[in-house]
């Protein structure tokens, strides 16, 4: 393949599927903003409300992979189209009731659909885009979510203050059946696809190279996210920046995010292995730095907006690699992708948490963050040593009923993606 065809323009199905993934992105991280006005509503504490952003978590960590094969054998346009229409009876329900168990409910069926959504929109950008283009169509896709903290966030707690919380799920509702209208016109039918089995999803599940990556992505999403999830505390009593500033601060990091996706699906083509790990070692610098700079508002400010960069440049170029690592069965791969993304985001704010409340204060989280991601280089240079060992070992073809064996050059070994 040529570098201009390298380099072209993605289809337009990939920008598609990311006003989705803009929508899944803007419902996760909403409640925060809206938290307070829904508390009120529903007639609740605040931290009993909070109930709603740890059981979305929850429901997208099992969602993803259990919808991913629940949907298995249905067309891929045609779980994109139900998992939006499912996403928007959610926002429905939850809008139309006043009782908060009710509410918990539609977000746990809101989040089932979410990682339905991720899991099956992944294997379908990579496929419309190529291989040579794979992690550069999951930066786009991926930056539809990293938008969302720009945008869909602050307009829809904008929105929730202005005409009450369920004003923005009826919001979202709409633009969500809208997408699915979207994506039934314009999202190609997979007619030619070959069929599928749960029995080869799980035989993918055998490839030790994606459970290093899932372990390293974990890790490095959730230094990334303990840091985050109390940084608001952190620029208020230890930078001295006001609370009427620190979305603007936020809205920093989504600009770093945004730019980390890109750049990261970018250079992820090229050298994923590499990308990953530089991304690793930059957000473990910038956490660290953040330490002992957090006293100061610029550096502070900038080592945010870097952080968001770092930190979100690893998804697209991890989700394209478990992908191509899984072969033939790439759902449950990119399923178990997402959750391993949430996994990461959950253990790293618990254990962040946790220091917070101790000796370590607001710099806790930092540190532990820190950790974290340093902790993720052990599965980066595993991932490097299986690498070495296959570039120089001799292949032989073994053909089996199911594909290639471990030693048979795959493309997930030959093509640059996987170097």
């Amino acid at each position: 393949m040529s570098s201009k065809e390298k380099s072209g323009p993605l289809p337009f199905v990939v920008c598609l599927l990311g006003i989705g993934a803009f929508l899944m992105g803007t419902t996760e991280f909403i409640i925060a903003g809206i938290l307070p006005e829904l508390a009120t509503d529903l007639g609740v504490g605040v931290a009993r409300a909070g109930l709603l952003i740890t059981a979305f978590a929850i429901g997208m960590i099992v969602g993803a992979p259990a919808m991913g094969l629940a949907t298995l054998r249905l067309p891929r346009r045609s779980t994109l189209v139900l998992t939006l229409t499912v996403f928007a009876a959610g926002h429905v329900i939850a809008a139309l009731s006043s009782s908060f168990t009710v509410v918990l409910a539609a977000r746990v069926l809101s989040a089932l659909a979410t990682g339905a959504f991720w899991a099956v929109a992944s294997v379908v950008a990579t496929t419309a885009a190529g291989p040579a283009a794979s992690s550069r169509a999951l930066g786009v896709m991926v930056s539809g979510s990293a938008l969302a903290t720009v945008i869909g966030v602050p307009i829809g707690t904008w929105a929730g203050q202005a005409v009450g919380w369920r004003g923005t799920f009826w919001g979202l509702a709409v633009l969500a059946a809208a997408a699915a209208l979207l994506i039934s016109r314009f999202v190609p039918a997979d007619e030619q696809r070959a069929t599928v089995s749960v029995r080869s999803e799980f035989t993918a599940l055998r490839q030790g190279r994606l459970w290093l990556s899932m372990g390293a992505t974990a890790l490095i999403t959730g230094g990334a996210m303990a840091a985050f999830s109390y940084i608001a505390p952190l620029l208020t009593d230890r930078t001295g920046i006001s609370a009427g500033t620190v979305p603007l601060v936020l809205i920093g990091y989504g600009i770093g995010a945004l730019t980390g996706t890109n750049l990261g699906g970018r250079l992820g083509d090229r050298k994923p292995l590499t990308t990953v790990t530089g991304a690793a070692i930059g957000a473990a610098l910038i956490l660290l730095l953040l330490i002992p700079l957090s006293h100061y508002t610029v550096p502070t400010i900038v080592l945010v907006v870097l952080l968001g960069m770092t930190g979100m440049a690893v998804p697209p170029v991890v989700t394209s690699l478990a992908v191509r690592f899984a072969g033939t069965a790439p759902t449950l791969a990119a399923a178990l992708a997402v959750s391993s993304f949430n996994i990461g985001i959950a253990a790293g704010s618990w254990i962040a948490g946790s220091a917070l409340d101790s000796s370590l204060g607001l710099t806790g989280p930092a540190l532990v963050g820190t950790v974290m991601v340093i902790l993720a280089l052990a599965p980066l240079a595993a991932l490097g040593a299986i690498r070495a060992t296959r570039t120089t070992a001799p292949r032989t073809p073994v053909a089996t009923e199911s594909g290639p064996e471990a030693g048979t050059p795959h493309e997930s070994e030959t093509h640059p993606a996987a170097r």
